[in-house]
């Protein structure tokens, strides 16, 4: 990969990680500042409801933080674009449609097959 592909990646991964964390300091914000005493119990279902979906979102994204701060030190150590399961080169264009995968989509079908097949 040349360097000029590693610095749009970084760039870019940057900006993801940005804009993720500050995701999630608003829905830390939103959760923490919704403390309210519903008189109907549909209204109070209806408010946990909405509780769980943005903690599910918020889990969502602690991953995809995760994610994307192994790909930001996979670019420093160099192996960024690298598949993980063959060791050859993960495409540009999969590259920029899952900057932080890491495996080629040659890997990626397989084991989504294998999962398939397991049943997961």
């Amino acid at each position: 990969m040349e360097q000029q592909d590693i610095e749009y990646f970084r760039k870019l991964l940057s900006g993801m990680l940005e804009d993720a964390q500050q995701n999630g300091d608003m829905t830390i914000e939103e959760l923490t500042g919704s403390n309210e005493i519903f008189a109907d119990p549909a209204d109070r279902a209806t408010a946990e409801s909405d509780r769980a979906f943005t903690l599910r979102l918020r889990d969502r994204e602690r991953r995809l933080i995760r994610k994307i701060q192994n790909a930001l030190q996979r670019i420093e150590d160099g192996t960024y674009g690298i598949c993980e399961e063959c060791g050859e080169d993960i495409s540009l264009a999969r590259l920029k449609a899952r900057p932080v995968t890491r495996l080629c989509i040659n890997c990626k079908a397989r084991q989504e097959q294998d999962e398939h097949l397991r049943g997961d």
